[in-house]
């Protein structure tokens, strides 16, 4: 199996392609990670977005010793985070697709906040780790994890959270992570979704999707105004 991941949702984008290996399987909302053998590749770029997708992913597969007709598997990191930037990463994974064939390449939508997880969780955060994204409006996405070297379990789905309540769990010793948490919470340790990450949680995963449904995720409904009618003027 060679998987290439794409993870543009943060301030530090990346690509990542893995390669065959023994994966543990799981199911519902705890997964087993300890004991996996892969290969991986990773490039990262991090500051102003101003990437060249295209080149990150040649350098990736290159490090990896692959060409692109190998690639049988593409994970995407769906957010939230950067709509800019998933949504580039969408549009990879959707003209693959669609010059592959979806039968020769099998596409996955992930969830950011469950990659900063896994990425939490191998970088040896574990016991009750909630994780922060930045929503704008004053507020911020944040899911809970109960972290342990071995399994990965949900204690709160993804959702929208005041500042006011995540300053309530910093208070009460809460292990916060995120893309950009020291920004507001002091405590907090910062943790970007690598695309490594999002590519070790690919194997376990089934629920494929094809390219153009994939969707950013946004928990807020959209809202728009209409515009009114132009104006007519007359002549006078």
């Amino acid at each position: 199996m060679k998987i290439l991941a794409l993870e543009f949702s943060s301030p530090q984008r990346s690509v990542a392609v893995l390669q065959s290996g023994d994966f543990n399987k799981s199911s519902g909302q705890t997964h087993k990670t300890g004991g996996e053998k892969f290969d991986a590749s990773e490039v990262i770029e991090t500051g102003p977005c101003g990437m060249d997708p295209i080149g990150m992913i040649d350098d990736a597969l290159r490090q990896a010793g692959i060409e692109r007709e190998q690639v049988g598997r593409i994970a995407v990191g769906l957010g939230p985070g950067s709509y800019n930037g998933i949504r580039l990463a969408i549009a990879l994974a959707q003209g693959w697709q669609l010059a592959a064939g979806s039968e020769a390449v099998k596409v996955l939508g992930i969830s950011s906040a469950e990659c900063i997880a896994a990425q939490a969780q191998d970088e040896n955060l574990f016991g009750r780790v909630t994780v922060i994204i930045d929503a704008q409006r004053g507020e911020f996405y944040l899911a809970i994890y109960n972290l342990t070297p071995e399994f990965r379990q949900s204690i709160e789905p993804l959702r929208l959270a005041s500042l006011e309540e995540i300053r309530q769990l910093e208070s009460s010793n809460d292990c916060l992570v995120g893309p950009e948490v020291n920004k507001w919470f002091p405590k907090g340790r910062v943790v970007f979704p690598r695309a490594v990450a999002l590519a070790k949680l690919a194997p376990n995963l089934t629920d494929f999707v094809q390219g153009e449904k994939l969707e950013p995720i946004y928990l807020r409904e959209t809202s728009f105004v209409k515009a009114p009618p132009p104006r007519k003027f007359q002549d006078k």
